[in-house]
This record gives structure tokens, sequence and C-alpha cells, in this order.
């Protein structure tokens, strides 16, 4: 594509608004998928795609891309069919697919509307595609309108006040069956991004009969010092279950952490326990729900809008808005200049050309100790007289007829796509 358009945007995917966390974990993609996935569609001349995929959401953001090849390449390297996409998934197509992508980065579009976590994500997912030279250019920059969005809209509206991430949502949740969580054991499984944050947050709530438990004893043990805390080995999950009064488990596992066979003291000596999963794939597996004793809530059950902190965010949404009016404005701009881009080069390159071939030839009727003033003379000559037509370029760079009419005046040479 030697001019993307803005109608050349596309965007795909699975979210919590439409499918349920049973669908939505079958086209999660870990990172060996995600690799696999933009190998496939280099392979198939896409250039610019990068992924998003978290608890809540898988989705892809393309530039050059129909929404039919990227709803095949997620079909193909996930776990969902194409029957189930086309029922619960969504694409969208030019300004569509970006202010979609700009609500994602914003939190507009989250769960926890706000989600402090979820700008993070769309950042390791360019990043993840940007390291395999899977970004373009023009991808690049609307990158980076979308991140000043996101801290413009921290920095001048009150959205991100106040807790406003999964993992407060989760505690916000165990505070709705238990009045207080002093008194109460709790078991953590998983202490990565979501589980480190949930941590936090419970110790902060006054939670101090803590266990945690993760496949790599070390970070636990590493979480666990910052709070003083006790670690627990795997091989003890079953034991820890029993004694626990609430569960909360949130690992990058793709099957369950926790069967029914895990189950077997706590059905010995059974008493109630709330189970939150904050993992998709889930990490609890569904018959476990079904124990009498047991509570299971996982993504889908999480809200926040009884809370007031919600409700103050809500208030700046339209402010936020028209942040990314602003930046969605100022890119647009910048990807319309740059059609008359390739003029502007050809142009400059000509007259240095025309520059440099006079210099040469009065270069032997020139004195020596002259030379340099002439040549810094005549390059501040050429490229004033460059500036007026740049700046007629870039005034009129939807027009097709003027670049069209510089490149026959001065017999411009046609500059290849990589130029």
């Amino acid at each position: 594509m030697l001019h993307p358009t803005f109608q050349d945007f596309t965007a795909i995917g699975i979210t919590h608004w439409d499918a349920p966390v049973e669908i939505r974990e079958k086209f999660s993609l870990n990172s060996d998928c995600m690799s696999l996935l933009l190998e496939g569609a280099e392979r198939e001349g896409i250039r610019s795609l990068f992924i998003v995929s978290t608890c809540n959401r898988t989705e892809i953001f393309a530039l050059g891309a129909s929404t039919k090849e990227l709803i095949r390449l997620l079909t193909t390297y996930s776990h969902g069919t194409l029957d189930e996409f086309h029922s619960y998934g969504f694409e969208l197509e030019g300004e569509r697919a970006v202010r979609h992508l700009f609500s994602v980065a914003t939190g507009l579009d989250s769960q926890i509307l706000g989600d402090l976590q979820i700008v993070k994500q769309v950042k390791e997912g360019y990043e993840f595609s940007a390291s395999r030279g899977m970004v373009s250019g023009e991808m690049h920059r609307l990158i980076q309108h979308l991140f000043r969005a996101h801290k413009r809209s921290r920095n001048e509206t009150s959205l991100g006040h106040g807790a406003a991430t999964v993992a407060y949502a989760a505690v916000k949740f165990a505070m709705q069956t238990f009045d207080n969580l002093v008194s109460k054991n709790i078991l953590l499984v998983g202490t990565g991004k979501i589980g480190k944050v949930t941590c936090k947050n419970l110790v902060n709530l006054g939670a101090s009969k803590l266990t945690l438990i993760n496949r790599s004893r070390d970070r636990a043990e590493f979480v666990a010092g910052k709070f003083n805390l006790e670690v627990a080995d795997m091989e003890q999950l079953p034991q820890q279950i029993a004694d626990a009064d609430l569960i909360i488990v949130a690992t990058g596992a793709s099957e369950p952490v926790i069967r029914p066979e895990h189950m077997i003291p706590s059905i010995e000596s059974p008493k109630f326990k709330v189970m939150l999963d904050l993992s998709v794939p889930r990490n609890i597996d569904p018959k476990v729900a079904s124990l009498d004793f047991v509570d299971v809530a996982n993504m889908d059950m999480l809200s926040d809008v009884t809370d007031e902190a919600y409700k103050k965010r809500e208030k700046e949404v339209p402010l936020v808005k028209n942040i990314i009016e602003d930046e969605i404005s100022s890119f647009m701009l910048w990807l319309n200049e740059q059609r008359v881009v390739p003029t502007i080069k050809a142009l400059t390159r000509k007259f240095e050309s025309i520059r440099e071939n006079e210099l040469n030839y009065f270069r032997n009727k020139i004195d020596t100790s002259d030379f340099d003033k002439i040549d810094n003379l005549t390059r501040r000559i050429v490229n004033k007289l460059a500036a007026y037509s740049i700046e007629h370029l870039r005034d009129h760079h939807q027009s097709e007829e003027v670049a069209e009419m510089v490149k026959v005046m001065f017999k411009l040479e046609a500059l290849k796509e990589n130029e």
C-alpha cells in the first residue's frame, strides 16, 4: 500500500459484551498462538497487525487486511470456530475500527470503566508485533496518538481516579459476601500481574490470613515478602482450598488449575467458600461450581456499577470522547499528508540534484577558500525555493491534481514505496 487511508484500518474480535466466558476462552491466544498468527498473517501478505488478548477480549487490529482475512486467522490459530465467531464476534472497518481501538485503550469499552490495566495490555500487543516487524509506520503513528489519548484522559479528566481494575472488582465482589476480610482465610493462586494487584487490594482491605500459591514458588515468595504473607506449594493446593473461605485464582494457565479432584478434602469436611476465577481460559473447572457449599464466580459476574468511583468516572466519559476526537483528527491530518510525502521527497531530491550538478560545473572556476560559502549559499537558496512548493503540497494534500502538476512541472521520477 503506497498511500494507506483511514478506510484501510480494520478490527475484529470477541469481547465480554457479547460473548460469555466459555466462548471467550476458546478464542483466547497465548504468546505462542499469537506468534503463529503473526507468521500466518505475514505469509498471506499482511504487513501491519497486532493482537490484544485479555481476560475480557481477544481482538485483532490491522492495516491493509480485510475483516474476512482477520477472522480466518483468528479461527485458525485459536480454538474458536467460524460459526461461533459469527454468533458472538464483531468486525469493523475504517473509522469505526479506529474509534473502537481508542475506546479500548482509554478504558471506555472495558467491563470496569476506565480500566487501568487495558492500556498496558494494548501496549504489550503492539510491542509484541513490533518486535516481529509487523507494525507499519502508519500503525506506529496511530499507536502514538492512542497512547497520548490515554495519557491525556488521565491527566485532563478524572477517569483514572479511584480503583478501576478487574482485581479491585474481584475484591469488591468478595466484600459483598463477607462483611470484612480480616478474619477470613484467603487463598490466592497465581502471582502474575492481576494476582499481584489483587494481593495488594486484599491487604489494603485488612486481609491478614492470606496464603499465596504459584507454580513458581520463587515468584510467590517475592510477592509474599512485600506483605509478610504465607506461601504454600502447588502440592498443598487441595488442603489449602479446604482451609480457605475465599479462593481467588488468576493464572495464565491454558487448562483448569483447580479441578474436581482438588476438592476432595473440602468435600470430606465441607464449609462454605467463595471461589473467584479471574482467568480466561477459566482456571476453575466448571464442575467445581456444582458443589453445594461453593459459590464460584467468573469474569462475567464482576461489575463495579454500584461503586461510587464508577459514578464519578462515568461523568468524565464525554470529556474523554472529546480527547479521542482530537487525537483521531490529528492522526487523520497526518495520514492524509502522507499522500504527498513521496512527491515532496522527489521534489527535494530533484532540487538538490540540480544544485549539485551546477556546483560541480563551476567547482574549478571558484576559489577553494570560497567554495564552502557558495555551497552553503546555494543550499539556502534551493531550500527556500523548495519550501514554497512543499508548503503548497501540504496545504493541498487531498488534491491529486496538485501533486500531479508538481510532478509534471519538475519532471519528477516516481519514488519506490520504501523510499
